[in-house]
């Protein structure tokens, strides 16, 4: 039973947090975020977890935080992880949509940020462009296949994006 959660997905750094937030402030549902969930109960870094104990553990992880949000979440935008969308319960947290963008959208989109350094530095599967752009191809067809909703990005304002799924979720 889907619990009026909203579950933002897509590729890393296509804005799912920023679209969060704003969700979050459109429709005056609380706005979490499972990379921050999985980093309050390792008291690590995604980084850190990644380097000490590797990919495995960060997906056990990852499903432990998705039964939570199954389980203890009802209205909440949830914006997830990259690989948040191979969670077998995906679908019944709520309503799944797919923030779309082509690769070298959103990898322009980082690089000409502000603050760029740092959101690169945040996401340091960037560092390889090529691995990254792998694992985008890898993913693209799946986080549509998972979608209840599909919003292409490109070159839309975030508060045109929140109009689409607001209006959508009404």
């Amino acid at each position: 039973m889907k619990k009026n959660n909203i579950l933002l997905i897509g590729f890393m750094g296509v804005g799912k947090g920023t679209i969060a937030r704003q969700l979050s402030v459109a429709t005056g549902m609380y706005a979490v975020d499972t990379d921050d969930l999985i980093e309050s109960l390792a008291n690590k870094s995604i980084k850190k977890i990644f380097k000490k104990h590797g990919e495995s553990y960060f997906r056990q992880l990852e499903t432990r935080c998705a039964l939570w949000c199954q389980n203890s979440l009802k209205e909440t935008i949830i914006s997830t992880g990259g690989g948040f969308y191979m969670q077998p319960n995906i679908s019944d947290i709520g309503d799944v949509v797919y923030l779309k963008a082509d690769f070298d959208y959103i990898f322009d989109m980082l690089k000409s940020d502000k603050n760029h350094k740092k959101k690169l530095a945040k996401r340091p599967l960037f560092a390889d462009e090529k691995k990254a752009l792998k694992l985008y191809n890898d993913r693209a067809l799946a986080y549509e296949m998972v979608a209840d909703m599909v919003v292409d990005v490109r070159h839309k304002t975030d508060g045109k994006i929140v109009k689409e799924i607001t209006k959508a979720y009404r």
